[in-house]
């Protein structure tokens, strides 16, 4: 059983930042990519980013430039560096991976509020 654990996530003020960390129980060395997502009440579930095997990155267009996604093979994390943070960053995010199946961590909170 593959389990992703999300930590980092808190309370920033407008224009701060965190940092995200996903641990995967096992090697992420085979996984095909791994990302985040988020969500707001009421709204469907948003890439913010992604990282494949190759070391490509993708990000959604309203975070590139504020946002960098990274892995660590060796410590088998993905962390999300969030800087210039916006009160429209606030949002539930969530690791995800594919490795012969999709996984999904529970998700930790990020508000962005004065």
């Amino acid at each position: 059983q593959v389990h992703l654990v999300e930590s980092g996530g808190g309370l920033v003020q407008p224009g701060g930042s965190l940092r995200l960390s996903c641990a995967a129980s096992g090697s992420i060395l085979s996984w095909t990519y791994m990302g985040w997502f988020r969500q707001v009440p009421g709204k469907q579930r948003e890439l913010v980013a992604l990282i494949w095997n190759s070391g490509r990155t993708s990000y959604v267009d309203s975070v590139k430039g504020r946002f960098t996604i990274s892995r660590d093979n060796a410590k088998n994390t993905v962390d999300l560096q969030m800087n210039s943070l916006k009160p429209e960053d606030t949002a539930v995010y969530y690791c995800n991976g594919m490795f012969r199946a999709e996984y999904w961590g529970q998700g930790t909170q990020v508000t962005v509020s004065s």
